[in-house]
């Protein structure tokens, strides 16, 4: 069950939706890569999670406009809503867009990444289109994402592979669960059916619900290779690739969000994938002696069990 667009995507105003939490350089980097844009008809929303006087650094550090003419137009969130609930103030801000872009901060999006996926769009048969996730080395980071109900883990389509290698996007689409939160174009259809983002994950996973919530009801993700976006991961959540070194808030709220994510979508199957998830998290923190982190890792597991949603009372 897919749609086709009312209109061409030449004539789609699409907006494009921002998350930020004191990042005005990755910001200012992501919106000189859409100035270069090849499709014009676009506007940028932002939501700064980080304050006031975060809020003032960003409006110093961007313009009103992009060279193009496009609004670059900054909202105060009224607290920390997290990465939903600031996508979620961005969709309601822009409620006469077409098509709504959401884009991660630390990114840098190809020129022609929008008709990209636009033209994905009008092909029919989705409502949500990902892009080609590239490191910043230059390889695949993910073309999209699987999905494993039983274990609570995903898996990265094409993870390390070279952009220019061969593939199959129909291939790609019929295993993809979920494409990359840090950069998805959904449409109209697709909000009214699916509605807003869960804003009580906080950080993390929350992309995942979206989607399994959107292929729950019948909607169906595209895939535009040509839309390449280099993702920048961790410059605002502290991530980095060795485990013993993630910090508490990553590790606590991704393990518990993958308990939710199970909660949410798949209730029936919560014991035997809790027990699963359990076991998967104490090998894989346990193989790389990142014993604090399993510690956090564990408490979060604990709060996916026990429902705890939004913001945890220590987390700064």
């Amino acid at each position: 069950m897919g749609c086709e667009p009312s209109q061409s995507g030449v004539g789609m105003h699409v907006a494009v939706c921002i998350v930020s939490y004191r990042n005005p350089a990755d910001v200012t980097r992501c919106l000189k890569a859409l100035s270069r844009s090849t499709h014009a008809d676009f506007e940028v929303v932002i939501c700064e999670n980080g304050g006031a006087p975060a809020f003032e650094a960003l409006k110093a550090a961007v313009p009103e406009r992009l060279p193009g003419g496009q609004l670059v137009n900054l909202i105060l969130s009224p607290g920390n809503l997290g990465y939903a609930g600031g996508v979620n103030v961005c969709l309601n801000a822009t409620p006469h867009a077409d098509a709504w872009w959401i884009l991660n901060p630390d990114t840098e999006a190809s020129p022609n990444a929008i008709v990209a996926m636009l033209a994905r769009l009008e092909e029919g048969g989705c409502d949500l289109v990902g892009a080609t996730i590239l490191t910043p080395e230059g390889r695949i980071d993910s073309r999209a994402l699987r999905w494993s109900p039983w274990l609570a883990r995903s898996s990265s389509i094409d993870h390390g592979a070279d952009p220019r290698a061969a593939f199959s996007r129909e291939e790609v689409e019929r295993k993809a669960a979920y494409v990359c939160g840090g950069s998805m174009l959904v449409t109209r259809r697709f909000v009214d059916v699916v509605g807003p983002m869960r804003d009580d994950y906080f950080l993390y996973c929350e992309e995942i619900e979206w989607c399994l919530r959107a292929r729950q009801r019948g909607l169906r993700i595209g895939y535009a290779s040509d839309a390449n976006v280099i993702h920048f991961k961790g410059t605002t959540t502290g991530v980095v690739p060795a485990l013993a070194k993630r910090p508490r808030g990553p590790v606590f709220l991704d393990e518990r969000n993958k308990i939710l994510v199970t909660r949410d979508i798949f209730h029936g199957r919560l014991p035997i994938v809790a027990l699963a998830a359990l076991a998967v998290l104490v090998l894989r923190f346990g193989r790389h002696g990142a014993w604090k982190q399993l510690g956090w890792a564990l408490s979060g597991w604990m709060a996916g069990v026990r429902d705890k949603r939004g913001v945890p009372s220590w987390f700064r």
